[in-house]
């Protein structure tokens, strides 16, 4: 029983030293940091500047002249943000002697280059008129169907496409079969053969080559 009582008499009296000594080292790490943001250009007061300590849900803003103030500790980074400025950081040094640390922050324009804009005049009543009559309208569904059956166009598709499945079957194996034939062999080619020539002369006579 002695021995509890010397153990609670014992941390009565070192508790309030530990307290004390932890809470001078909290106080000799708080720093008051205040300042002025100018612009680094024409050395201007920046007003409404967002100075946000990092890692930690703190911060404020500067005034109309630009001043601001905020408690830090050391070691601490400080992040000052505007819109058109680049974003600048300072980090408070951690051996720093005192409780004060004024700054002067100049802040750099941040320059955005956007595409260049052609501005032209309003077309005049004739360049009007001659651009809606020259106007390329695209074909809808029922002129498309309408070129599509045009005679040329048939003529063309009767004269290449085959007549039903039984003949592009057959047409699809004998296209093989030359193929198989000349595997690992140069094929030769029709501008030589006369029996090709002699349809593209027919083929041209007939129109197929006409524009629709």
């Amino acid at each position: 029983m002695r021995k509890s009582l010397r153990y609670v008499l014992l941390f009565t009296v070192i508790l309030p030293f530990a307290s004390k000594a932890q809470f001078s080292s909290f106080k000799d790490s708080v720093v008051q940091l205040y300042g002025v943001v100018m612009t680094a250009d024409s050395l201007q007061a920046l007003q409404s500047v967002s100075v946000v300590v990092k890692g930690r849900n703190q911060g404020t803003i500067t005034s109309n002249q630009g001043v601001f103030s905020i408690v830090v500790l050391k070691g601490d980074v400080v992040e000052f943000t505007s819109v058109g400025f680049k974003p600048k950081t300072v980090t408070i040094p951690k051996n720093l002697e005192g409780n004060q640390f004024s700054m002067i922050q100049l802040m750099v324009t941040d320059t955005i280059y956007l595409a260049a804009t052609i501005i032209k005049p309003r077309p005049s009543r004739e360049q009007f008129e001659r651009d809606f009559v020259n106007a390329q309208i695209p074909a809808d569904n029922l002129e498309i169907a309408r070129q599509n059956n045009s005679e040329n166009t048939r003529r063309v598709l009767m004269a290449t496409l085959p007549k039903d499945g039984r003949e592009a079957a057959s047409n699809y194996l004998s296209k093989q079969a030359a193929k198989n034939y000349y595997n690992g062999q140069l094929a030769p080619q029709n501008i030589f053969n006369p029996f090709a020539w002699a349809e593209f002369i027919k083929a041209w006579k007939r129109g197929d080559f006409k524009s629709k």
